[in-house]
């Protein structure tokens, strides 16, 4: 039975394979299935803060980062660094060379180290980085991106922000999305279509430094909610490729399982035709 147990111990191996690679991939599954459920507090949130642009409605300011015409736009490209996914990379990066077309002029801010890589392989740079996403945390690096693009706005380098980055619909679906996030004109003309103005503002602080404020809290929220996201498509992307490894280790297991069923009838064979032939030279 020789060669039935090899067979037999390639086929535990295989067997093993198969339990880590389902463990892995359940853990993937809950992980995006948590991170996911927070993606609702982001919506509980933007009605909420809603309210405070209903009170501005009714105040004619304007702030550059809430409207102004300046013609320079910066194209913020938004990577994940988890290893094994670089198709989710290059779609984003991919839908940004797309968006290039449109901007000619236009400048790239990019987060992920990935991506830098990426873009820099197309003739790309980057004028501004952002790479220690494991080191510092996702909210650090999202307010230093916040910073800076609020900065460049205010001080008149551009006027438009796009960001490119990974959207999970669910756990199959993943897509190269953009978002226009400066100037952030889109959320006076959602509240004056869906909630009632008010007639009459008591104004106890500078309006323009209240919009200012709000409008970069908003840009906060919304940038670590783009972070968030990404962070959700590389999970969903991971457990999509252990979903497809899973269904070739188990092809694999069947083949291995199937070849130690017919060594094992082999040795059987041989060893029954061993007996006979010792038996039949006995007698003779």
């Amino acid at each position: 039975m020789g060669k039935a147990n090899k067979v037999k111990r390639e086929f535990i191996e295989v067997r093993d394979l198969v339990e880590l690679v389902q463990v892995l991939k359940d853990i993937a599954d809950m992980k995006f299935h948590d991170l996911f459920a927070k993606r609702g507090g982001f919506q509980r949130f933007g009605e909420s803060f809603a309210e405070f642009f209903r009170l501005l409605q009714t105040v004619e300011v304007a702030h550059p980062l809430v409207s102004n015409n300046h013609p320079d736009v910066c194209i913020v490209v938004v990577t994940t660094e988890e290893g094994f996914i670089g198709d989710l990379n290059n779609k984003v990066v991919v839908r940004a060379m797309e968006l290039r077309e449109e901007y000619p002029g236009a400048r790239f801010v990019t987060v992920g180290r990935k991506g830098v890589m990426k873009l820099e392989m197309m003739g790309v740079k980057s004028e501004k980085i952002f790479e220690e996403i494991a080191e510092k945390g996702m909210y650090e690096v999202s307010v230093q991106l916040k910073d800076y693009l609020v900065d460049q706005v205010l001080n008149g380098h551009f006027g438009k922000v796009l960001v490119v980055y990974p959207w999970p619909r669910d756990l199959q679906t993943i897509r190269a999305r953009v978002v226009k996030l400066l100037p952030a004109d889109f959320i006076f003309q959602q509240e004056t279509q869906t909630v009632e103005k008010f007639s009459k503002v008591i104004e106890e602080s500078d309006p323009l430094e209240i919009i200012g404020y709000l409008a970069g809290l908003w840009t906060s929220s919304k940038i670590y909610e783009l972070m968030l996201d990404t962070s959700i498509a590389a999970v969903a992307a991971q457990s999509q490729q252990l979903d497809t490894s899973l269904l070739n280790v188990k092809k694999e297991a069947g083949n291995v399982k199937l070849k130690w069923r017919k060594a094992r009838k082999g040795d059987i064979d041989k060893s029954l035709r061993e007996t006979f032939s010792s038996r039949l030279m006995t007698r003779h």
